[in-house]
């Protein structure tokens, strides 16, 4: 946002965790958009923002399968090891099995107490875990994070076994799209046209981008990029090796993970001659 967006913003802002009613603020966002007072990028993260109220947390976890998470009965050593490889600052701790999340180990908890934790174990450095219901509301979910002054939850299905794992960044994602630090996983340049002809798209590639490469009709009111297209065309993130046939072109899921598509493969049709 430039200098002059702030003041533009945050009444819009303010006025959306407040409201009670979602269609007459979505009304103001989109006319304040027409009328040039909002620019693309603060009127996507507003109605993000708006929109978080019709998502829950089921939609946005990493689901129990992909949870970085320790047994209570690792060695410290190996902690930090699962540490420094997923460079994740926050490991759930289970005892038995993923249903049964027992604590959550903080990084700077370790490296402040590592004497202790080698002496004692795990036990002595154990927060306490956050578990909610996998239908809570998003919205509800980032203001109890900001209150609790916390950043990682559990997420429980309806018979109390472990659903998913949810964090502040995810939640925020839903807002200013994805985070990326120095340990995701690198992505493509934005289009690469490769020797077989095939294009390999970066999924944060703008839609519009892609339909003007390509000459297809591609439009949404909902998202902006070609991955979020996908997803939304699917209802779901798409896994790896799923595929669409848009006006001809087949559209190759390469790299996904449980939030996002990260790189589709583009054949376009074969020339008649």
């Amino acid at each position: 946002m430039d200098e002059g967006s702030e003041g533009r913003f945050l009444p819009f802002l303010s006025r959306l965790f407040s409201s009670k009613s979602e269609d007459p603020v979505e009304k103001s966002i989109l006319e304040a958009s027409e009328d040039g007072e909002l620019k693309g990028d603060e009127v996507s993260m507003l109605l993000n923002v708006l929109r978080l109220g019709r998502k829950c947390v089921e939609e946005i976890i990493i689901p129990r399968t992909d949870i970085v998470c320790v047994e209570a009965s690792s060695s410290v050593q190996d902690v930090v090891g699962l540490i420094m490889d997923s460079g994740h600052s926050r490991i759930p701790v289970y005892k038995d099995n993923r249903d049964n999340i027992v604590g959550i180990v903080h990084a700077k908890d370790l490296l402040c107490s590592f004497a202790e934790a080698e002496k004692k174990g795990l036990d002595c450095l154990m927060r306490k875990p956050f578990f909610i219901p996998e239908t809570k509301n998003i919205k509800d979910l980032l203001q109890e994070f900001r209150s609790r002054k916390i950043h990682l939850a559990i997420a429980l299905d309806e018979y109390g076994g472990t659903s998913g794992l949810v964090t502040f960044e995810d939640v925020l994602e839903e807002i200013v799209g994805e985070i990326e630090d120095e340990y995701d996983t690198p992505r493509p340049e934005d289009i690469q046209v490769l020797d077989s002809g095939e294009v390999l798209v970066s999924g944060r590639t703008p839609l519009e981008d892609v339909a003007e490469r390509f000459g297809l009709t591609l439009a949404s009111e909902q998202v902006e990029t070609i991955g979020g297209y996908l997803c939304e065309l699917a209802g779901k993130v798409p896994a790896p090796k799923e595929s669409f046939s848009l006006e001809g072109h087949r559209f190759l899921i390469k790299e996904a993970d449980a939030k996002t598509v990260r790189s589709i493969l583009i054949t376009p049709p074969k020339k008649t001659t």
